[in-house]
């Protein structure tokens, strides 16, 4: 297996500028949510119908990682990501320009596919830097990942609001090329670390999965809690322009940028993994997505008050479910270092999966129980990764008192 040869710490600078890369790269799935209502009005569509489009982006980008991250593994990443970014752009020239619902559906899972390059930038970046600093470094690039995903929103509202719901994707083309012109002379050349088939990359998550115990709960983790962030930011936009609130899409935004205060607190979930392990930090994590939910139980309220539960409980949940994932992908990368973008494919797969899963059931549970019946999904779901992590650390100290080895015990 070829050995790396690029530099073990690259210069700080170099880390922020993929930490942006991987919010404008992933801003692309996101910014759809705060454009449901104004395509359905512009397509003369149901407001339900038009959720398909982030179910869509959703469903592609698990595709996406799927089928596309492993190559982070065989081919030479900045040539892998540039080309990926160009074809995102394309598919959001065909998104902004598409004439039916239909349309834009189909290019927004191609956006989906496409879109994965964070997916990619990550595991290398891990690569590049030593082990004591990899928790540190994964939450910098987590940071830049969660600025896209909450400004997104903010984004695709405003613009949406002031120039139609094609403009943010027209935009974002435009953002998505000149990204790929700035990662193209700033990622280093690497050396793949692998010289696997395609076919032997692809099986290899699925192996990876069977065979490492850590992974399988990070993705079960993850996948739960983000079904919960997606269903609440999937309807969020539906309870806001609807009857309790009466309010426009830019509402929509202006939440997201409240949010995007959790970008800053990755950093620290990734020093705290460092000191005391991801174990502890995903405890914090799994309480706090339990307590969100009990916060946002009062956002149908209407008013200043029911805004401000709105406000507080969706940043409480953005804070908790990225620095869930810091500690999850800081527990993964410590695994198979040689084949860290296959393992995060695995992961992300089933945590997109959930995403999907979790938007799909959102707006159904809006429909039957309204938004009380949408901060319950998030409350259970949190719940269902919450058993799983106190039956682990059971086991874990039941191991460490008869001298089994934990590994045998997950």
């Amino acid at each position: 297996m070829p050995a790396s040869i690029e530099p073990p710490n690259p210069p700080s600078w170099v880390i922020l500028v993929l930490s942006l890369g991987c919010g404008v790269a992933v801003a692309n799935i996101y910014f759809p949510q705060a454009l449901c209502c104004l395509i359905a009005d512009a397509l003369h569509v149901p407001r339900s119908s038009a959720t398909l489009v982030v179910t869509a982006a959703h469903f592609g980008y698990a595709v996406g990682i799927f089928l596309l991250v492993p190559l982070g593994d065989r081919v030479p990443q900045r040539r892998l990501i540039v080309t990926l970014l160009a074809l995102t752009a394309l598919g959001l020239l065909a998104a902004g320009t598409a004439p039916t619902l239909p349309v834009l559906v189909v290019a927004s899972a191609v956006i989906g596919v496409t879109t994965v390059v964070a997916q990619i930038i990550i595991p290398m970046t891990a690569g590049l830097v030593p082990l004591e600093r990899r928790g540190a470094v994964t939450g910098t690039l987590l940071s830049g990942l969660i600025g896209g995903i909450l400004l997104a929103r903010t984004f695709g509202g405003t613009l949406g609001d002031w120039l139609g719901w094609r403009a943010p994707y027209l935009v974002a083309a435009l953002l998505v090329l000149t990204l790929a012109t700035v990662l193209s002379r700033v990622i280093p050349d690497t050396t793949p670390p692998s010289s696997q088939r395609y076919r032997e990359l692809i099986a290899a998550p699925l192996r990876l999965l069977y065979e490492e115990p850590d992974l399988r709960r990070s993705c079960l983790y993850q996948a739960s809690v983000f079904a919960g962030f997606s269903a609440a930011w999937t309807t969020l936009t539906m309870l806001v322009t609807g009857p309790t609130y009466d309010l426009n899409a830019q509402t929509v935004g202006i939440l997201g940028l409240a949010g995007a205060a959790s970008m800053f607190c990755t950093p620290f979930a990734g020093r705290a993994a460092d000191r005391k392990g991801p174990d502890a930090v995903s405890l914090w994590c799994l309480l706090g997505v339990i307590g969100s939910a009990g916060v946002l139980m009062s956002g149908d309220s209407g008013g200043v008050a029911g805004l401000i539960a709105l406000a507080g409980g969706m940043l409480l949940l953005d804070i908790v479910v990225q620095c869930g994932q810091v500690a999850n992908q800081a527990r993964i990368f410590a695994l198979r270092p040689e084949a860290k973008a296959r393992i995060n494919t695995a992961y992300m797969t089933c945590a997109v999966l959930g995403g999907c899963t979790g938007s799909w059931l959102g707006v159904r549970a809006y429909g039957w129980l309204g938004w009380s019946g949408v901060a319950g999904l998030v409350a259970a779901a949190a719940s269902v990764a919450l058993l799983r992590h106190v039956l682990r650390m059971a086991r874990a100290t039941e191991a460490t008192k008869t001298g089994v080895p934990t590994g045998l015990t997950s």
